[in-house]
């Protein structure tokens, strides 16, 4: 518990003290947001914002899982944990992906940055790094960092158990791409308003921990003979989580309308990042879906909106994502993100509430 509040505190520090030595470089540098024209005309203001916020959240969230660790370490000699490793890896491997599309906007001076097809290559890379070193990077619990751990090489020569594995492999790396690349461009589309997509991310990662505290205190093993999970290293998913919930919370001081800095998309992918990985390595993958219901209804309305746009000519919404629609109906910003807070708020007490139902049925409690 010790560790936990260390994390916490030390993120909560680093977001408050750092975010405003951070806008203060960003306007020296003279690396304002860029706004797009076809946008609600309430938001040219906003023009020359300070951007790339996402950096000190990267940060924050480094740094308290730093500190725990170092604690740990000199405490009990807990070695590093490499699930968290790997966490941490999809969080800052996505972050600069983010960076760089970032830093394409202000250098090019216009609301886009890298290519649609860039952004693809760059999350498919990472992800397949990502999903690899998931499958054969060992962990100090004994548990495998992905759900199923596949080992092929065990026979000298080609068999069809072999074959299976491969194809296992494959698809492992596959299911990996597919989430890490939703979950990602999801919370991009979110990040629309003013702490809308930093509030909805402290609210959803609150949720994971949670669920990886939970989890810490029920992992499978002599204390949990009968059911219990075969998590690795929940504790330290755990402070990875909280850490990134308080930096969220912190960098909202900032962020909230009007706000003085956006998070950009160095922050929005990198939360997009590290809600996937917190997702598959705590085995929750299709509840995720609840957790992170509104990052899925701002997925949904920009799809629906294209794909109807393209077969019929006709816009579903006045515009997409769906927090815009609102926007133009004549909703303020500031009700339009509290309210949206709300939805994500409730999604977060579903998905928990399921997440115990299926704990207590599993383990006879509803018996």
């Amino acid at each position: 518990m010790i560790s936990l509040i260390i994390g916490i505190v030390v993120s909560l520090l680093v977001v408050i003290l750092g975010t405003p030595m951070l806008i203060r470089l960003v306007h020296r540098l003279h690396y304002g947001q860029y706004i797009r024209q076809d946008g609600p005309q309430s938001h040219l203001v906003k023009r020359g914002t300070a951007t790339m916020g996402g950096l000190v959240i990267n940060l924050a969230v480094l740094a308290g899982w730093g500190a725990s660790a170092i604690y740990r370490y000199i405490t009990r000699h807990t070695p590093v944990s490499w699930s968290a490793v790997l966490v941490l890896f999809a969080m800052l491997s996505m972050g600069c992906l983010g960076f760089i599309d970032d830093f394409a906007k202000v250098r090019k001076k216009q609301n886009t940055g890298l290519s649609v097809g860039g952004k693809f290559f760059g999350q498919f890379v990472f992800s397949t790094i990502y999903a690899v070193l998931a499958l054969v990077v060992p962990t100090k619990s004994g548990f495998p960092s992905a759900q199923a751990g596949i080992s092929f090489i065990e026979r000298p020569f080609i068999s069809f158990e072999f074959a299976g594995r491969v194809v296992a492999i494959v698809l492992f790396i596959l299911w990996v791409n597919f989430l890490m690349t939703a979950w990602t461009n999801a919370v991009n589309l979110t990040d629309g308003l003013d702490g809308l997509a930093c509030g909805s991310s402290m609210i959803s990662l609150g949720g994971y921990t949670i669920i990886a505290f939970w989890q810490s205190y029920h992992v499978k093993g002599a204390a949990h003979p009968g059911f219990g999970y075969a998590v690795s290293d929940p504790l330290d998913l755990t402070i990875i989580a909280a850490c990134a919930a308080v930096a969220c919370f912190g960098f909202l001081w900032y962020n909230s309308n009007p706000a003085t800095i956006f998070m950009g998309d160095t922050g929005s992918l990198a939360l997009g990042g590290l809600f996937a990985a917190l997702s598959i390595a705590t085995h929750t993958e299709f509840l995720a879906v609840i957790i992170g219901g509104l990052y899925v209804i701002e997925a949904c309305s920009d799809v629906i909106q294209v794909g109807c746009f393209k077969l019929t000519h006709k816009r579903v919404f006045k515009m997409a994502p769906i927090h815009h629609h609102f926007e133009l109906l004549g909703w303020g910003e500031a009700k339009v993100v509290v309210r949206f807070w709300m939805i994500e708020f409730i999604f977060v007490l579903i998905g928990i509430m399921l997440f115990y139902a299926n704990w207590a049925s599993l383990s006879g409690l509803l018996i």
